[in-house]
């Protein structure tokens, strides 16, 4: 699987594509009009073995419902992932077996770096 997931509303996300310079093998989805399927979600599973790994804590969401306070266990994490776009961290770069999750420039340069030795 090559995709970029990515919300065409976040002005961060769409530096890091800039930056990325994604080629056409790297299919881009818009997570606000494509939704992450359980299949897909599962599948970044496989990569991280972690669903808290691929969850934002910064969603207004998670803030709004008051979730820091909450115990979370994994399968919490996964329905909340599913439930709204929101809570993944964005963007998430999968290049067959590698994983790049959120927009800190230390991921966003390692995955420059990977893409450019492609």
């Amino acid at each position: 699987m090559r995709v970029f997931f990515y919300l065409s509303s976040c002005d961060t996300c769409k530096r890091i594509i800039k930056t990325l310079n994604l080629d056409a093998s790297i299919t881009q989805v818009d997570i606000k009009k494509n939704p992450l399927t359980a299949s897909q979600l599962d599948e970044l599973y496989l990569l991280t073995q972690s669903y808290e790994a691929l969850f934002s804590k910064r969603a207004q969401l998670y803030k709004q419902r008051d979730l820091k306070n909450q115990p979370l266990e994994d399968t919490d994490y996964r329905s909340l992932l599913l439930e709204h776009y929101t809570f993944l961290r964005r963007p998430v770069l999968v290049y067959d077996k590698t994983i790049f999750i959120g927009n800190s420039s230390k991921v966003t340069e390692a995955a420059k770096v990977f893409l450019d030795e492609q």
